[in-house]
């Protein structure tokens, strides 16, 4: 094995860039928050709520641009049969960040949340708000995983050296900064990241595009060349599987921790809402060298390369496509441009992630749930273990598991199926409860698993309309084997249902309860008769300036209640107290009624 020196030293002076960064920021907002009084947990969180537009446009930019979406992107504009029409990532995200600016900043950012958990919590109580963390959990850590995969996998390419030690490396660095800093050193380093994946990739595609063995690619976009054209089409038979795929992208990339850290970060509501717009427009800008990277792969005579005759393809290495052109198509020094470009994209993720997993579970689960009087240096330390934790959770998984994609591809589609209509309802119908809920969670669930998942050999117990099998090669055996491809637009119909369950059957359980035809003995969860009484009104606490009190000690008439657990007066924006007061609760309709 060869050890490329150029490339290590540019690899190890760009880590050494990050994490000067990374430190730079944690001491230089050391004390930020502290003379408002803010909590030093929730400055980790949602840094202080001061994040501006420059470096929030950037940091919400870079948590989407990931390793898993330049190589992805890449990747599927390359492959035969695919092309540009099933790269769905760029238009899905940028489209999902827009959605997520216009309906759901603005009402997360105004009631003052903390994480996006909040919410369920303040509604469903505190044993939803755990259940509902799992699929969030499970979607934060194998997302890190999977990228963390990827990044090894790409420097083992071009610099050739061992996949284990660069992936745990790489792993530690952002551990260690996120640790010291919080979100404002993971924010600070994903502008550093940005530029760095911009500057990059737009090095590396002049030197690929005007290679010997690369051929026009607007020729090849719509003519067959080396392979089929890479502007790719959709057959008639796979219309419902593109819209499902593309629904997934754009509504199932909402309800993420990871996006409502940042929103919660803005200083303000329609900064928030800003802040996503300018994040679509730079998921777009950036996706576009990894289209001309995919457009080039597949536009190339790999006999003329010393990649060898045989192409990405036919070697199952379609997938590395993108670090496969910057070695042997871009001259050294610029590969490694390239290659920093990579690095930075994997690890302006994988921190925001682990973050993300590790706020949840200090303030939903360790503190609302379990430890309601946990000191404010007790949910830092708290933090600051999970984040170890979790971390080393997803670089062990990413080392060790070599289905670390297919339940990425299995846990984003649960946080589809279950937490966005969950979101959706808390936020925008009156009336849902936890009956709703856990009947949405389950219907959800069912629904998702039933449908099977191929990359896991997770046989489907639910077949749907126009089910087929394919005679598929297993990377792993080497043998054919068939698998059940589900043609049905199933996630979306499993989300659509769940919703729907959340409204009917929290709407049945209010109707039997209230009008008796259940005896009030029976409201097991708390959630219909008793959601309104004084003495059962402690599901979360209210955590104010160091000190916590029960929401049992406050007056059922107060029209902020169950809000104002969840809410930092000082970090709204000054708006009208009517105004306020009609947004604070999601389900302040049911007060008013009493």
């Amino acid at each position: 094995m060869t050890i490329h020196i150029e490339g290590l030293v540019a690899i190890a002076l760009f880590y050494l860039l990050i994490l000067f960064v990374g430190i730079w920021a944690a001491w230089k907002n050391k004390h930020s928050g502290e003379a408002e009084g803010t909590d030093r947990s929730e400055t980790i969180m949602v840094g202080g709520r001061d994040i501006g537009l420059f470096v929030g446009g950037f940091t919400m930019t870079a948590t989407w641009v990931g390793g898993g979406y330049i190589n992805g992107t890449a990747e599927y504009v390359y492959l035969p049969g695919y092309g540009l029409a099933w790269a769905q990532a760029p238009f899905g995200y940028a489209l999902s960040l827009v959605v997520g600016g216009l309906f759901f900043a603005k009402p997360m950012r105004s009631r003052g949340y903390v994480t996006m958990l909040d919410p369920f919590q303040q509604l469903y109580g505190k044993r939803m708000g755990g259940l509902l963390f799992i699929p969030a959990l499970m979607g934060e850590i194998f997302w890190s995983a999977a990228i963390l995969s990827a990044l090894g996998a790409t420097l083992s390419v071009i610099v050739d050296i061992n996949i284990k030690m660069s992936v745990v490396i790489s792993a530690l660095i952002a551990i260690f900064y996120t640790l010291v800093g919080g979100l404002y050193s993971v924010a600070y380093t994903d502008v550093v990241q940005l530029f760095c994946i911009f500057v990059g990739l737009w090095i590396s595609v002049p030197f690929a595009l005007t290679n010997p063995a690369v051929a026009d690619i607007t020729v090849t976009a719509v003519k067959q060349v080396y392979q089929s054209p890479w502007r790719g089409s959709i057959s008639k038979s796979d219309t419902w599987v593109w819209i499902d795929n593309f629904c997934l992208l754009m509504l199932g990339g909402i309800p993420w921790q990871v996006y409502f850290q940042r929103v919660l970060s803005a200083s303000s509501a329609t900064y928030a809402q800003v802040l996503s717009f300018l994040a679509a427009f730079g998921c777009l800008v950036m996706a576009v060298p990894s289209v001309l990277i995919g457009a080039i792969g597949a536009s190339t005579d790999w006999n003329q390369t010393s990649y060898g005759g045989v192409s990405p393809k036919e070697k199952n290495e379609a997938d590395m496509i993108l670090p496969i052109v910057l070695q042997h198509l871009c001259p050294p020094f610029v590969s490694f441009f390239g290659l920093g470009a990579v690095s930075a994209a994997v690890m302006s993720s994988a921190d925001s992630s682990i973050l993300s997993a590790s706020s949840m579970f200090a303030r939903n689960i360790y503190q609302l749930a379990f430890r309601q009087s946990a000191s404010d240096r007790e949910i830092v330390w708290v933090m600051r273990v999970t984040i170890f934790v979790f971390g080393g959770l997803a670089t062990v998984m990413a080392l060790v598991t070599g289905t670390v994609y297919g339940l990425w591809y299995l846990s984003s589609d649960l946080v589809y199926v279950i937490i966005f209509p969950q979101l959706i309802a808390v936020l925008f119908v009156k009336g849902t409860n936890t009956y709703g809920s856990v009947a949405a969670y389950i219907f959800g669930l069912l629904l998702r698993i039933g449908g099977g998942e191929p990359y896991l050999k997770l046989p489907p117990f639910i077949y749907y309309p126009g089910w087929t099998t394919e005679n598929v090669l297993n990377n792993i055996t080497g043998e054919m084997e068939d698998i059940v491809i589900q043609k049905f637009p199933f996630k979306t119909v499993s989300m659509l249902a769940s919703f729907a369950g959340n409204v009917a059957v929290s709407y049945l359980a209010k109707y039997l309860f209230e009008s008796g035809k259940l005896s009030h003995k029976y409201d097991f969860l708390d959630a219909v008769v008793s959601k309104h009484s004084a003495e059962i009104m402690d599901k979360t606490t209210l955590v104010g300036r160091g000190n916590n009190i029960g929401l049992s000690e406050m007056k059922p008439r107060l029209s902020v209640t169950l809000a104002a657990a969840f809410t930092r007066r000082d970090t709204l924006p000054t708006e009208p107290v009517e105004e306020e007061e009609e947004e604070s609760s999601p389900d302040s309709s049911h007060h008013d009624e009493e």
